[in-house]
């Protein structure tokens, strides 16, 4: 590649997860102190680190040929970026994170309609003024610096937005949810004029795809057992697998290797049954890929 690759890495809270995330993809990420520049064991990319309420707008003016950032942050934005890949991954859960709406415990507001004529505090200010516009309810919308939960303890406005994946901070607060606005995960973008270099679409194509499979092989396990010819077809009929368990003869023996890959939720429950059906030797070990 004569010009690498461009990649924005968001700063912040998402930082040492994607990082990581590219650890598992096969690339080393290496943050030197207070640089903006880390390098990367990749020729062909280059890094900078953004923060991710701006990677879309980088991303969209050229100065990134592609980012990791935000669902929310692209449409607070209106970014015209083009979206690769959607990798839901953050620094707490593998779910998707929600900005909702929440109020005080005691307050009387119930619906978006209740809110009419108040305050709102959010750090996503131009998607919530668009949201409430769009429904006709006349509030208004102040941009909040950070602490935005005790925006609303403390007086300074009566509800807020704010992005949540346990709940656990907006609870800690008193206050409660009355609605949701959006889901969001991060998602791989790139620029358009990038997407149409063949070169540089090549690499991001690349990183969506063993980024997209590190997270898949988070969620997956491989088990192999031994397990007898008269036990081999209700052993194997226990068996989840991506399309078909594994199954080769043991040298010179009537037992047989089956192997298999499952979701690592349900290996606690299935393990048990599987030794009551006459498997043995089972082995359990983790996934780095899955594509």
């Amino acid at each position: 590649m004569s010009t690498p690759l461009n990649l924005g890495i968001p700063k912040g809270s998402l930082q040492a997860a994607t990082i990581a995330l590219f650890k598992r993809s096969g690339w080393t990420i290496n943050v030197n102190g207070r640089s903006y520049f880390p390098e990367i064991d990749d020729d062909a990319i280059q890094c900078a680190i953004c923060r991710a309420q701006e990677m879309s707008r980088y991303v969209e003016n050229g100065t990134l040929d592609a980012g990791l950032t935000g669902k929310d942050w692209i449409a607070e934005n209106v970014s015209d970026v083009r979206v690769v890949a959607d990798l839901v991954y953050s620094k707490v859960s593998s779910r998707p994170a929600r900005w909702v709406l929440a109020v005080p415990y005691d307050s009387p507001v119930r619906t978006l309609e209740d809110l009419r004529g108040k305050k709102i505090a959010t750090e996503l200010v131009a998607f919530s003024r668009r949201y409430f516009e769009e429904r006709g309810i006349d509030v208004t919308i102040e941009f909040s610096w950070g602490a935005t939960e005790a925006k609303v303890v403390s007086g300074l406005a009566d509800a807020i937005v704010e992005v949540t994946e346990t709940e656990s901070t907006i609870r800690a607060h008193g206050l409660r949810i009355i609605h949701e606005l959006m889901q969001t995960n991060t998602q791989l973008i790139a620029n358009h004029e990038a997407w149409r270099d063949p070169v540089k679409r090549k690499k991001i194509e690349q990183i969506a795809l063993l980024l997209s499979g590190a997270l898949k092989g988070e969620k997956l396990v491989g088990l192999k057992m031994n397990v007898s010819g008269t036990d081999l077809e209700k052993v194997v009929a226990l068996l989840p697998s991506l399309n078909a368990p594994t199954v080769a003869p043991l040298y010179q023996s009537e037992w047989f290797s089956v192997e298999t890959v499952i979701g690592s939720d349900v290996v606690r429950e299935l393990m048990p049954v599987l030794l009551a059906n006459g498997a043995e030797g089972i082995i359990e070990y983790p996934l780095n890929k899955v594509v």
